[in-house]
């Protein structure tokens, strides 16, 4: 197809040659109108055809890659690593981002607004209006699977990148400049001159017509390089853009042509409503005036339509009185997109767990699981368990290393985030009243902010306490005060508890130190033991990972250190 185009091309500027040359140019003129509507239709096709080819690899890539996770032989996903926050209340400890995060395994994004949206999900919690309204929508997305798909290859085939998505944004903020009433008349005027000169040429014939066609396409060249700095200021600079803004219209065509049931996606589609009129005409708009203003840099074609008709400087003004009307508009609309992307990741989790629950929310200081387990751990080794925050608020959880208490505590924390979400969660039942979470789990020295290991986790409990002082909060502490002795780290740790308890928070606190565990007695209406067991079969360390109420009562260093005679 570029062949024949470019043969199109020469055919078209022949006909022109041989028109100027002869008398009579009829059949020239035939010519070069044929072979100019030839040369759009193969340009549209040419298009359409190279689009076709990317959703179908696209989608191809898609079901690869959702088998490739789904057998767990790879992640072949964004991994989310540029949204990690270390002093983020939860992201950093709970392993929310980065590799083998939570992020990666449900990360189904494909552009800038949706990868960011997905991320804003998981790092901050939805009121519990919105988690009922979110839960509402990714349960119907998640039957769409075929849709959903085609919304992913969408996206994928547009590239869309953080600098192409600021690009447009930072475009849509500049002044436009309109032409003048003067420029508006001359622009029209001249190439209605410059056609009826032709025409008198080819019809009368003789040496004024021709003059004064020649005269009038070189004028209408020279108003063209007036403006072609402008036009150039314009068209953003990289063809990239102009891809990524026509996927844009696609995808939001997309959202708006499909019935949906509940009240979010309904009410993201009226978003996209203006001057009764769609976003996705509205993008597609700029997408073709971005399009035409970027035949530009084709020197030969440049030449020719400005030269007849003035072509970029009517593209530019079109471009221009776009900005104004709906500049305003496109980032909301482009939020839109990264709302459908994001839900349509986790709806995608739904999909692939569908024996996940969608909690119950309340608002009686209560969060129950039943059958928790950690959502990224492979069905065949994850071992669940029933959690209930309801009288006693706090737990105090015993076990030996390896036992399972920090792996139950991030269960906890991952499945707190996923309701905040709206997502479904890794139990068979949940009631959970959402809050904000705060957790000290991974900690570490600091060389650039110079500081030690003990005095980052002291910095981290102030921001817990902190939290806590004004609002009812979910905490997770995992072996805290590691950086001191022992008795120091007990006496502090049992004043942590009381401090936290006193400040009415839910949550739960791992330790190695069983005296911790007397706390409870003073408390027994606010503090319960729980923990993890280790047993000895058959001269081996085993665990079963199942939460039982008290103390634990095995150890495992000492046995582990001598059966590999360290000691």
């Amino acid at each position: 197809m570029s062949t024949i185009r470019i043969i199109l091309v020469v055919i078209f500027l022949l006909s022109l040659y041989f028109m100027i040359r002869s008398e009579g140019a009829t059949q020239w003129i035939v010519i070069a109108i044929t072979s100019a509507i030839a040369f759009f239709i193969l340009i549209n096709r040419h298009m359409r055809l190279a689009q076709e080819m990317r959703i179908n690899k696209a989608l191809a890539d898609i079901n690869q890659n959702e088998h490739d996770y789904l057998e767990r032989t790879s992640i072949p996903f964004a991994d989310g690593k540029k949204h990690i926050q270390p002093k983020h209340p939860y992201t950093y400890d709970l392993d929310i981002f980065g590799d083998h995060s939570l992020f990666h395994r449900l990360n189904r994004t494909a552009t800038y607004v949706g990868s960011r949206r997905l991320a804003h999900y998981l790092s901050n919690r939805l009121s519990n209006e919105d988690i009922i309204a979110q839960q509402e929508a990714v349960q119907e997305l998640s039957n769409k699977m075929e849709w959903r798909q085609e919304v992913l290859a969408l996206a994928m085939a547009s590239d869309d990148t953080n600098d192409t998505y600021n690009t447009l944004i930072n475009w849509t903020k500049t002044a436009a400049k309109p032409h003048s009433s003067l420029m508006k008349i001359i622009s029209y005027l001249f190439p209605i001159l410059t056609v009826i000169s032709l025409l008198a040429y080819v019809f009368i014939g003789g040496d004024i017509p021709r003059l004064s066609f020649a005269f009038l396409f070189l004028i209408n060249l020279g108003i063209l390089g007036q403006h072609y700095r402008q036009i150039k200021d314009e068209i953003l600079g990289e063809s990239q853009i102009n891809k990524s803004i026509q996927k844009y219209s696609q995808l939001l065509y997309l959202f708006e042509n499909q019935s949906f049931q509940s009240a979010k996606l309904k009410d993201l589609q009226n978003r996209l409503l203006s001057e009764n009129e769609s976003a996705s005409l509205h993008i597609a708009k700029l997408s073709r005036l971005f399009q035409q203003m970027d035949s530009v840099h084709n020197p030969m074609g440049a030449i020719i339509f400005n030269g007849m008709s003035l072509y970029h400087v009517h593209t530019l003004r079109g471009l221009q009185e776009w900005k104004v009307t709906y500049a305003p508009m496109i980032n909301d609309w482009l939020e839109v997109v990264g709302e459908v992307e994001a839900m349509n990741s986790l709806a995608n989790f739904a999909f692939n767990n569908p024996t996940y629950a969608y909690p119950k929310l309340n608002t009686k200081e209560e969060i129950m699981f039943s059958d928790l387990g950690h959502p990224m751990l492979p069905d065949d080794v994850r071992v669940c368990n029933d959690v209930v925050f309801a009288d006693q608020k706090f737990i105090i959880l015993t076990g030996s290393n390896m036992s399972g208490k920090s792996t139950f505590l991030r269960s906890l924390g991952i499945n707190m985030v996923l309701a905040s979400a709206g997502a479904p969660v890794c139990a068979t039942s949940a009631n959970i009243h959402p809050l904000d979470i705060y957790v000290s789990m991974r900690l570490s020295d600091s060389l650039s902010d110079n500081e030690s290991y003990f005095f980052a986790e002291v910095k981290r409990l102030k921001e817990v306490m902190d939290a806590a002082e004004n609002k009812l909060t979910f905490i997770l502490l995992d072996e805290i005060l590691r950086g001191t002795n022992s008795d120091d780290k007990r006496q502090g740790t049992v004043e942590v508890i009381k401090k936290l308890i006193s400040k009415n928070v839910i949550g739960a606190i791992a330790t190695h130190d069983l005296k911790v565990c007397d706390t409870t007695a003073e408390y027994p209406t606010q503090l319960i033991n729980k923990n993890f067991e280790v047993e000895i079969q058959d001269g081996e360390l085993v665990f079963d990972y199942k939460l039982r109420n008290g103390v634990c009562k095995n150890k495992s260093a000492t046995y582990i250190m001598k059966k590999m005679e360290i000691i």
